[in-house]
């Protein structure tokens, strides 16, 4: 039976600050997974947490982050549509997916925390048996997700995401609204992150997977097809 993927990506273009900088969805962590997933023939929609147009990070679609992958997808308008127009997660059954996927960028340290819509969606795909997945700053999307007995899905769980020393080498540190990193820790998470900043590393824990930075994304996206059993 088809596996069935969904993409979560942001909604928010600057960030809450008085310099206004631009940010947006890291492409290539879309883009990357997306391959992986389509290489399975696996289903795959985009959800935001508002629906409508995801704008692009500037930084994501510049050397070396903008790669021959995430070059294919800003080049083939099918895909660029599929950017203007996701689907809000009200429209959303989380019956539909076997997996959801995380994706990240700074914006979505502003959007993905504190979406009652993309909280129910995870929830329900956890306690189904599914497999919660995230990779960058895309782990702020699970900071908050409570699970029916009321507990926090990341409590007493092993993952990664974007570290802090990431956060001070790439220069924002002063623009981030928090240390996400620190808020995981404080949530009972156990955090963990690679030796050296920027390199791919993933981690699996039970039907949880977490990439820690950009250059995690394909990694991640292989993982929950391990995990999936496909």
């Amino acid at each position: 039976m088809t596996k069935r993927i969904l993409h979560v990506v942001t909604n928010v273009s600057h960030y809450d600050d008085p310099t206004g900088h631009q940010t947006g969805l890291w492409l290539s962590e879309l883009a990357h997974a997306w391959e992986v997933f389509a290489e399975r023939g696996y289903e795959q929609k985009i959800v935001s947490p508002h629906g409508g147009a995801v704008p692009l990070e500037p930084r994501s679609l510049k050397f070396p982050n903008y790669d021959k992958v995430a070059r294919a997808w800003h080049n083939d308008p099918a895909k660029m549509a599929l950017l203007e127009n996701t689907l809000s997660p009200d429209e959303l059954d989380a019956a539909d997916f076997d997996a959801i996927y995380y994706t990240g960028g700074h914006a979505v340290m502003y959007d993905f925390p504190d979406n009652d819509g993309l909280q129910r969606l995870t929830r329900e795909i956890w306690e189904r048996g599914g497999v919660v997945s995230s990779v960058c700053h895309g782990y702020c999307g699970l900071l908050n997700v409570k699970l029916t007995d009321g507990s926090l899905l990341v409590d007493g769980r092993r993952l990664t995401g974007f570290a802090w020393q990431e956060e001070v080498l790439a220069r924002v540190d002063k623009l981030v609204p928090y240390n996400a990193e620190e808020m995981m820790k404080e949530r009972g998470a156990l955090y963990e992150k690679a030796k050296l900043p920027f390199v791919s590393y993933a981690v699996i824990d039970g039907n949880l997977v977490t990439g820690q930075n950009p250059g995690s994304a394909k990694e991640t996206a292989e993982k929950v097809v391990q995990t999936l059993g496909a």
